[in-house]
């Protein structure tokens, strides 16, 4: 096996320690060697080997490292992804990887200008009850499909105590490009680019200042439409996949468990890890040539947010096709801006 590939993280705060320390740790294609840390030095309570720098500066200038992970707030996604390409490094940029087209365009051009690879981090894609409801699809069982639905439905009536989150003068920031690079890329990953697109946002919360509540209506050919949604005030979640066809229907609720699991500690190696819980089966109605309806509750398929990784490590040893590719995340672009 080549040798793994030295890593290091801008952040360890939430998205630092679920989303990339655990699997980093435990993945022999990976080395996690390094952290910038601004203040508290709290990575080594978990990974006593970790390096903490105390800046971005830093962390550029160790040689070894051949990986940034940008986990830092979304306005500076941008400036530090950049900049770490310019010090000759691979980059893997947490959502939104940009805030408009012109970002992401240059900062692919400036990949290819010094060598080397810009990997953007929708680990959703493999999210066990996304993952499910994309197998049903593919299984021709719901025949032309007429409708899909993905939700994102959360109840946060109370702002975010991070003010930057919560402010209209800090760019890149609300419900749009929070939760919406989820959504959008699901449905790209889905059905490709779309013919057209409507695009509705606003604001629900008391004193916030910045988009709570999105809505796109996506339109493909042979009449497909394609609803995405997601809110913070939505006390009663909806099934968050909703598949309509010639032939069936598709329900389920939003129940993957990786995110909860990371976060109390569970590693990816764990033999229960992605597993949902029993009783959240997607629901297939189907009907027959008689034109009698049947009912059938699918279990998810195992969650795997590990594989992202895997393709980030073939992209780099092996010059391998990473999957979110650089149209896709055009397209993306396009709608978070529009």
């Amino acid at each position: 096996m080549a040798s793994p590939i030295v890593t290091g993280l801008l952040a360890y705060g939430m998205s630092g320690r679920v989303f990339h320390a655990p699997f980093l740790s435990t993945n022999p294609q990976f080395k996690m060697k390094a952290v910038v840390e601004r203040n508290q030095k709290k990575m080594a309570e978990h990974y006593p080997d970790i390096v903490s720098y105390n800046s971005v500066d830093e962390i550029l200038a160790d040689s070894e490292i051949e990986l940034i992970i940008v986990n830092t707030p979304n306005f500076t996604h941008f400036d530090f992804a950049k900049q770490a390409l310019n010090a000759g490094k691979h980059v893997l940029i947490e959502k939104p990887a940009a805030g408009n087209v012109a970002e992401i365009q240059e900062l692919f051009d400036v990949a290819r200008s010094v060598g080397k690879k810009v990997f953007c981090y929708q680990n959703r894609r493999w999210d066990s009850d996304f993952m499910s409801l994309k197998a049903v699809i593919d299984s021709g069982r719901l025949g032309k499909l007429t409708e899909v639905t993905l939700r994102y439905d959360r109840y946060k009536p109370q702002l975010n105590p991070k003010p930057f989150k919560e402010t209209k003068d800090t760019p890149i920031n609300g419900i749009v490009y929070e939760l919406g690079p989820h959504l959008i890329d699901q449905a790209i990953y889905l059905f490709g680019k779309p013919l057209s697109f409507e695009k509705l946002t606003t604001i629900q919360r008391e004193l916030s200042e910045v988009p709570d509540y999105v809505n796109y209506r996506l339109t493909y050919p042979a009449g497909l439409v394609v609803y995405l949604t997601s809110g913070l005030l939505i006390p009663d979640q909806l099934p968050a996949f909703v598949a309509h066809g010639s032939i069936g229907s598709y329900s389920k609720y939003r129940c993957d468990v990786q995110e909860e699991q990371l976060n109390r500690g569970m590693l990816p190696t764990d033999e229960a890890y992605g597993v949902e819980p029993a009783g959240m089966e997607g629901k297939l109605v189907t009907v027959g040539v008689d034109g009698e309806k049947s009912i059938e509750f699918m279990p998810s398929l195992r969650g795997e947010y590990f594989k992202l990784f895997y393709a980030v490590y073939h992209a780099i040893r092996e010059n391998a096709l990473y999957p979110i590719t650089e149209e896709q995340m055009a397209w993306q672009m396009e709608m978070l801006e529009a």
